[in-house]
């Protein structure tokens, strides 16, 4: 979560961002597929 905290701060200020922004382009997609999948398996809960 550092690293996203990092980028946006850096990118906000136009200080050279380096390797921060694929590192947490990598944490906010693994948080949006865990998120994703934890959501279908309720859901289907829910319907069945």
């Amino acid at each position: 979560m550092t690293s996203i905290v990092n980028a946006i701060r850096a990118l906000f200020i136009g200080q050279p961002v380096g390797t921060d922004v694929w590192v947490a382009l990598a944490w906010c997609v693994g948080i949006l597929v865990v998120a994703y999948a934890f959501a279908m398996r309720t859901y289907h809960r829910k319907i069945s």
